[in-house]
């Protein structure tokens, strides 16, 4: 395969990752979740069970697809620098099983929404807030996924930067949005008002150019095929 076949593969599993991880990440919890609220999220979640459902199942088909992309990354990349790219792999690859494990809480809060037998005799209250409990859990669980979503995009970077045939200024992006990420956790973890202080979305966007950057790159340019003489570098 070209290296502009190559690219273009990898920019297709990401523009899937993005649209699937902005709409189960950022859309869905727009509509159904009111924090402050169980009783609000309660009422959402229960009259748009098939939006909650999609949510979920976009969830998988991201993780799955995140899962190959940086395999297809890596042979587009490793002629620059064969053990970045392996640790670009095993980075991000490292975060799917936790991703997957941490979507049982999701279909824990859906089981005492849509009410199963067992449940009917429990009062409404207790309900709603077990249902805020595995959806705190989970978003606790995104959160530590986080770090391996920033860490990834180092060595990503790294490569990007020193490729020739992507732009330096998205290898930039993507080693500033991994301390992004790395800010927001520690962020998150040692301050309960980190949210409400608007660091947030600003370290955030690195990675946001970054990664879209990089998508929409490899998807429209592709990228430029390597000189025979050019050798992998250890």
């Amino acid at each position: 395969m070209s290296n502009k076949q190559l690219a273009r593969t990898a920019g297709l599993l990401y523009l899937v990752v993005v649209v699937t991880g902005m709409f189960s990440l950022a859309y869905v919890p727009s509509k159904l979740i009111v924090w402050d609220n169980p009783a609000e999220t309660f009422q959402r979640i229960a009259a748009n069970t098939n939006l909650f459902r999609w949510g979920i199942a976009s969830s998988v088909i991201c993780y799955t697809f995140f899962l190959f992309l940086p395999l297809v990354l890596y042979k587009l990349l490793q002629p620059v620098h064969k053990t970045y790219a392996q640790w670009m792999v095993v980075l991000a690859v490292v975060s799917v099983p936790i991703s997957f494990v941490n979507l049982l809480n999701k279909f824990a809060a859906l089981s005492l929404v849509t009410g199963s037998d067992y449940l009917h005799n429990l009062p409404i209250e207790q309900l709603q807030g077990q249902m805020m409990f595995y959806l705190d859990l989970y978003n606790s669980g995104i959160l530590v996924v986080t770090v391996f979503w920033g860490l990834w995009l180092f060595p990503f970077g790294y490569l990007v930067y020193k490729s020739g045939f992507l732009p330096k200024i998205l290898g930039i992006l993507l080693m500033a949005g991994c301390v992004g990420y790395l800010i927001n956790f520690l962020g998150h973890t040692l301050s309960p008002a980190y949210s409400e202080s608007g660091i947030s979305s600003m370290v955030r966007m690195p990675a946001t150019l970054g990664e879209i950057g990089t998508c929409l790159w490899l998807l429209i340019m592709g990228a430029k095929e390597r000189s025979v003489s050019a050798s992998t570098v250890d």
